[in-house]
């Protein structure tokens, strides 16, 4: 997929070979090649390994098969820290400062749902959905409301990325987004032996030694930094975070670490085919890649569910 990601774009590139192997050529091919189409495709898989791997701790941390950032509020909150701080002037999208921003809001906007779902001390999965719908819902229309009334020159830009584009990607973006990444991944694959015996029941999981208030709290925190990297370089991109982590507990079981691994690759390679679908099909205009996210996702989760019952736990 990355091979036709390279070869296939707007623009047509004669020598692509030649331009790979030269990336310092003063050519056409080469500039497009180096400086738009590489930087692209590596945002996408990375972008798209943050998001399989969120949308599995989402799962794993709430025991709820629901749960994804887009639906905890997770997503939505990064966006919104993320556009008041580019309105004022404190963080430019994609920089390390808004990574950190953004996860702050992720993170608020998590537990946020949380605290309104929770009742007797324990999570209502049917609570869970609906406040986390309606809190992505009413932070989704502040942070519209916030990007079409301003008058700025960049507005559109802002109002472009919120809604999922990796139109704004550069090479300055991967290095900041590659660590981010890097430390929320760590800590899930870490965590994920926890998230097993989670799934077993609050009950259980403290009958085995484990307690499931911080492992839950743990979970977020990595969710948080996947989320706030991932939304503040390319906004919001819903559904792969719910469809990678099924998809993958339906062909490879219900365990948590390969279960991340695993989320990771088909979140990654989602993503790049949906990327370039939405820079390709109507070129030279480029349609949102949430779009290609739910068509390419949807139809496989939904074949799977119908030809196997899902792996939810571990019991």
């Amino acid at each position: 997929m990355v091979a036709v990601s390279l070869s296939v774009g707007a623009s047509q590139i004669d020598g692509l070979v030649s331009a790979l192997v030269n990336p310092g050529a003063d050519t056409s091919a080469s500039q497009i090649l180096w400086q738009i189409r590489i930087p692209r495709i590596l945002t996408a898989l990375i972008v798209g390994t943050a998001l399989g791997v969120a949308g599995a701790l989402a799962q794993g941390a709430t025991n709820n098969p629901l749960a994804e950032p887009a639906i905890l509020g997770t997503s939505a909150g990064a966006a919104l820290a993320v556009v008041i701080g580019v309105l004022a002037n404190v963080v430019v999208i994609g920089s390390i400062t808004a990574m950190a921003i953004a996860a702050i809001g992720a993170l608020l906007a998590t537990l946020l749902t949380l605290r309104f779902a929770t009742l007797d001390r324990s999570v209502s999965p049917l609570n869970l959905v609906i406040i986390g719908l309606a809190l992505s819902a009413t932070i989704s229309a502040i942070v519209g409301l916030l990007t079409t009334a301003i008058s700025r020159s960049d507005a559109r830009s802002i109002s472009f990325w919120s809604f999922g584009s990796l139109a704004l990607t550069s090479k300055s973006d991967l290095i900041p987004l590659s660590v981010f990444t890097v430390v929320g991944i760590a800590i899930a694959l870490w965590i994920a032996p926890n998230l097993d015996l989670l799934s077993l029941g609050e009950a259980t999981a403290r009958h085995l030694g484990i307690d499931p208030l911080k492992i839950r709290r743990i979970a977020l925190i990595a969710l948080a930094i996947l989320i706030g990297a991932a939304v503040s370089t390319v906004g919001t991109i819903s559904f792969l975070g719910l469809a990678a982590p099924h998809i993958a507990r339906l062909i490879g079981g219900p365990r948590h670490r390969p279960l991340m691994l695993q989320s990771a690759l088909l979140g990654a390679t989602i993503l790049l085919i949906a990327d370039t679908l939405a820079r390709t099909i109507a070129a030279p205009i480029e349609l949102n890649v949430g779009l290609f996210t739910a068509l390419i996702g949807a139809p496989i989760l939904a074949l799977l569910v119908r030809n196997r019952q899902s792996n939810w736990s571990q019991a």
